[in-house]
């Protein structure tokens, strides 16, 4: 096993793109998640052409930007977090993961001191 077979049956949709929005890796939650936009045939296209208006530009502002967008969502009865990052690889931008991970409708919110 090297040391990132983990993340390929993680549970969360897990898709890493480069500083110019190619898709570089997905992983199988990502591929299931996006199997009716391609899956894994979307590795090496520009996700900017997966997305529509106002998505596209928005996208194209945190590429940008390198800025994180954290955020929830429901669609279908299932609510995710949402959760979009800048990476760096030895300090340099490198583009963005973009982890989805499905989350309980109602929740426990603990503030720890």
């Amino acid at each position: 096993m090297s040391e990132h077979d983990w993340i390929k049956e993680f549970p969360a949709a897990v898709t890493v793109c480069d500083p110019d929005g190619v898709i570089l890796e997905m992983n199988d939650k990502a591929a299931q998640t996006f199997e009716a936009d391609g899956g894994y045939s979307l590795v090496g296209l520009n996700l900017l052409a997966c997305h529509p208006e106002p998505a596209r530009t928005k996208t194209a502002d945190l590429l940008s930007s390198r800025k994180k967008n954290v955020y929830t969502i429901e669609k279908n009865g299932i609510k995710k977090l949402i959760y979009q990052s800048p990476w760096y690889q030895n300090g340099e931008y490198a583009g963005f993961v973009e982890i989805s991970l499905e989350i309980p409708v109602e929740m426990p919110h603990f503030i720890r001191g």
